[in-house]
């Protein structure tokens, strides 16, 4: 029967599991110009209003990783990366990255940037002198294989089935599916040619996923998938209901960065990555429990060579750590009472920081990478009156304006508060 787009848009409107043939038609039809934008806008439509099965979101992951190029690597180290739903502040695979090297992985790891109040890793890199974000496929292997890691942008080879879907996704408000995300992430991650793969699903204000429910859902789809298509994949369901670490923006993430590595880090920042890391080293074998692969991570932070990794990548891809990043000058936000921090809007802070230009609304955005915030209490804090919250990194009229914002972000009670747990659940719940 030949293919038709439209009698498979009706089925899935109406309910229907596609089979693997439809779903392979419609995204090679789409990749190559003969289904028509409309087409596939009806298509994620339905997806989003029906959803997928199991098996129909591995067959579209599938398809979407086969309409391009897949890393392939020689014998050795086993290859492996993370991937996180983002989040304000999180900085986590600036630090991750060049640790696992370190400990003989590779890692080729394709990022993405921020659009919304979540940051992104180019972005991030982007703030530092001469940083490519746009290496070739050549280059990626080469310098995973010379360095052990690389952070670069996706290639137009890979996955461009998603290149296309996700922007029409995000122009017809389908980008909150749970097949289509899981695809969309899946498809470019085990294009890169993985042995293991580690997802840190974040819940909370500053999280795509605001409920603890749809992130477990979402957890499980993506490690089903994983384990469908052959890779051992484990996820972590993370608090993103405050900033991680201090530091949220560009340039100071990175600052922010160096100094994790240098053992002078925030807390949380090196419990998170840690705790991501020792699920690849464990998934790889390099380490036998989640204890022990914690334990190798934070040696290669305290002998320094975490951040000789970092400072080699960068060098590998043009750019130069040590040179002086920009920071606009700083505004001090004060507490106007004493008590308990109850709450950090983590997503006001993120819209906050776009306002000051160092985010998106859309993605021909231009970026300023000097601007950010510094949250400098934690839920469950005591405070005074007159302590600093928050340092804001802006022009000055800029600024100011963030005063009352931030004021706003960050609720004091007078009762004590619990601090939140940073790790709230794993999928699958045992190793």
């Amino acid at each position: 029967m030949p293919f038709n787009p439209a009698n498979v848009i009706a089925r899935k409107r109406d309910g229907f599991a596609l089979s693997r043939a439809e779903i392979a038609d419609f995204v090679n039809g789409y990749t190559v110009g003969t289904v028509p934008d409309y087409q596939m806008s009806a298509l994620a439509m339905a997806v989003y209003l029906q959803g997928m099965t199991a098996d129909e979101t591995t067959t579209l992951t599938e398809q979407m990783l086969a309409s391009g190029i897949q890393l392939q690597w020689t014998d050795g180290a086993s290859c492996v990366d993370k991937h996180s739903t983002g989040g304000v502040g999180d900085k986590v695979s600036l630090v991750l990255a060049p640790l696992l090297a370190c400990c003989g992985l590779r890692v080729p790891m394709i990022s993405g940037r921020g659009l919304g109040p979540t940051g992104g890793t180019l972005d991030k890199l982007e703030s530092i002198s001469g940083f490519r974000t746009d290496l070739n496929l050549d280059e990626i292997r080469d310098i995973t294989d010379g360095v052990g890691c690389v952070i670069t942008g996706a290639s137009a080879e890979i996955a461009p089935a998603d290149r296309k879907l996700y922007a029409l996704r995000d122009v017809t408000a389908t980008i909150a599916s749970i097949p289509l995300i899981t695809a969309s992430i899946m498809s470019k991650k085990l294009a890169e040619g993985l042995d293991a793969l580690v997802l840190d699903v974040k819940v909370g204000s500053g999280a795509f996923m605001k409920s603890l429910d749809q992130a477990r859902k979402l957890a499980q789809s993506l490690v089903e998938t994983g384990y469908r298509m052959g890779v051992p994949t484990t996820a972590l369901i993370t608090n993103m209901s405050q900033p991680l670490g201090r530091m949220a923006g560009n340039a100071v993430e990175v600052d922010e960065t160096v100094a994790a590595l240098s053992g002078e880090g925030p807390s949380d920042v090196i419990a998170l990555t840690t705790s991501l890391g020792a699920e690849l080293l464990v998934a790889t074998k390099v380490a036998s429990t989640p204890e022990q692969g914690t334990a190798l991570l934070q040696q290669h932070i305290d002998s320094g060579d975490g951040l000789k990794k970092l400072r080699a990548m960068v060098s590998a891809q043009g750019g130069d750590i040590d040179a002086p990043r920009p920071i606009a000058p700083a505004t001090s936000i004060e507490a106007t009472r004493s008590g308990f921090v109850s709450a950090i809007n983590a997503e006001a802070i993120g819209d906050e920081i776009i306002r000051l230009g160092g985010g998106r609304r859309v993605m021909s955005d231009s970026i300023d990478h000097s601007v950010g915030i510094e949250t400098l209490v934690r839920v469950g804090d005591r405070i005074e009156r007159g302590q600093p919250l928050a340092h804001v990194f802006a022009r000055d009229k800029d600024g100011k304006l963030a005063d009352e914002v931030l004021k706003s972000c960050i609720q004091i009670q007078d009762e004590p508060v619990s601090k939140p747990p940073l790790v709230i659940d794993r999928y699958p719940d045992s190793l």
